[in-house]
């Protein structure tokens, strides 16, 4: 039989790393069929610190499919953000909390997409809908993903439905929410061992709207200070990547994850979108109360474009 992959996006985050290890216990629970979670780069030091937490191993990373291998994409539906050969896969489903874009299929899929802050909320909402009992490893995942995407249920994306299930899954993984979802999301903020370009693809989407491709990458920290101390080689670095990709714009958020609020490095020939809303001195701009890519920055550039 052959198997199916269950595949996060790239540049992979918590949620698309744990999510995608859930579905894969969960899809083979549910069918009985050989499946496999694997991941399109490498893991950050907060899902890492999840993953050692709950005693769980990295997938294999994969760079490419073969036309017509099986696969189900969790966190993400656009195919820039997919592995190289998705267009000729066989996509058999979507996990996704995300807006639908530039998604396309030769035949019918089962596709489930909700407004929630997490699509770890998805994945367990599943479980319960099926009466499938999961591992403590499995709620624990489940929950660090939510606890991730979330900011610990403080973002803006946070929704009722994702505190419900974060309750749910904290009593099945017996640990304390708050302590643990702290000290996960602090192991995220050492950003020392990383270069510029590391920094970078730590968590980046690419978008494009109206013939503007941007991209935005985010990190999290304590202090937004210590991350600008190296500017200077973070814009070196965005440079690079817009003349690699093409872009028109690029933005990095640095999140303080503590007084929720960001400062963004944004450089590009379309800065002129930020500015709309944002002054911008020195390359850069403070978003306060801003900490969520989905629900603030990608609405704000493009209602801006």
């Amino acid at each position: 039989m052959e198997k199916l992959l269950i595949i996060g996006h790239k540049n992979p985050d918590t949620d698309s790393i744990c999510s995608s290890i859930a579905l894969a216990e969960i899809q083979k629970k549910m069918t009985g069929e050989e499946v496999e979670a694997v991941r399109l780069g490498n893991i950050n030091q907060e899902t890492e610190y999840a993953l050692n937490y709950f005693g769980v191993e990295t997938q294999r990373m994969i760079e490419k499919v073969e036309e017509g291998q099986k696969v189900i994409l969790v966190d993400h539906n656009e195919f820039t953000q997919s592995v190289e050969g998705i267009e000729k896969a066989k996509i058999l489903g979507v996990m996704d909390h995300h807006k639908i874009a530039n998604f396309q299929t030769s035949e019918p899929l089962f596709y489930m997409a909700q407004p929630v802050g997490c699509t770890a909320t998805i994945i367990y909402e599943i479980c319960l809908m099926n009466n499938i009992e999961i591992s403590k490893q499995t709620a624990g995942l489940l929950l660090s993903a939510i606890i991730s995407d979330t900011l610990l249920l403080k973002s803006p994306t946070c929704t009722p439905k994702d505190i419900e299930m974060a309750n749910k899954l904290e009593k099945i993984a017996e640990v304390d929410k708050e302590v643990y979802g702290l000290e996960m999301l602090k192991a995220g903020t050492k950003l020392d061992g990383y270069t510029e370009e590391e920094l970078l693809n730590l968590d980046s989407k690419k978008f494009e709207k109206d013939n503007v491709k941007y991209m935005i990458a985010q990190v999290n920290t304590v202090s937004i200070e210590d991350v600008l101390k190296r500017q200077e080689k973070i814009e070196e670095a965005m440079k690079k990547v817009i003349e690699e990709n093409s872009l028109d714009l690029c933005l990095l958020a640095i999140t303080d994850i503590v007084n929720s609020n960001s400062e963004a490095v944004v450089i590009g020939k379309r800065t002129d979108i930020i500015e709309k809303t944002y002054t911008i001195e020195n390359n850069r701009a403070f978003m306060p109360g801003v900490v969520s890519r989905k629900k603030q920055i990608i609405p704000l550039i493009e209602s801006n474009i």
